[in-house]
């Protein structure tokens, strides 16, 4: 599975849940990601998958459903803010024209939920993507490869800034992921082990 936001990646941070979050998913900058939010974005991914003919095995290299759909939706919301502190945002203008250059709706749907991206998350992720582009162009990426690395260099700060705190009962972040280990959180076998085969068929991120 591609990790979708390189800034993103790069900046996100791991801490406790604390007992005041109850219920909570995760706290990215403050804002809430419920469980019940979780819950029903996994099921609508679920049918999503099922009606496109898909299969979610492949996804499940890198972790269960509830931690990948997590994963997705707290990292493009701590980039999200991360932008919008700097200034930076897009419009929906812009949202369809990416979804338009990827081909158009349907096919980028297909693209996101092989992502483990929900239909009613598109756009958001969709909007994400662009503002974090914007955000490493602010820096000067964009223009040459070493304006670039400087760009992304500083966004990451920027969404280093946006704390996520992660429910445990999700398990330990894996700041560094590999072919031998791909899995975005580390637990025991709570949501069920990879198959070792599946785990050593699976493309490096």
């Amino acid at each position: 599975m591609r990790i979708i936001l390189a800034v993103a990646a790069a900046g996100v941070a791991l801490t406790a849940c604390s007992p005041t979050q109850a219920g909570a998913a995760a706290i990215v900058g403050g804002q809430r990601i419920s469980s019940s939010q979780l819950d029903g974005n996994v099921r609508e991914l679920e049918a999503a998958l099922t009606k496109a003919g898909g299969s979610a095995e492949q996804l499940q290299s890198y972790g269960s459903l509830p931690q990948l759909v997590l994963y997705q939706t707290a990292t493009a919301k701590q980039l999200t803010i991360a932008a919008e502190r700097q200034g930076v945002t897009a419009t929906e203008g812009e949202v369809d024209q990416l979804i338009t250059a990827a081909g158009g709706q349907a096919k980028y749907e297909q693209q996101m939920l092989q992502q483990a991206v929900p239909p009613s998350e598109m756009r958001a992720y969709a909007k994400a993507s662009l503002m974090a582009s914007k955000l490493a162009a602010k820096y000067g990426g964009g223009t040459d490869q070493a304006a670039l690395q400087r760009g992304t260099a500083q966004a990451s700060k920027d969404v280093q800034a946006v704390k996520i705190d992660w429910n445990p009962r999700y398990g330990t972040f894996n700041a560094q992921p590999s072919q031998q280990q791909p899995r975005i959180f580390l637990t025991g076998d709570r949501f069920g082990k990879v198959p070792a085969a599946q785990a050593e068929s699976a493309p490096q991120q």
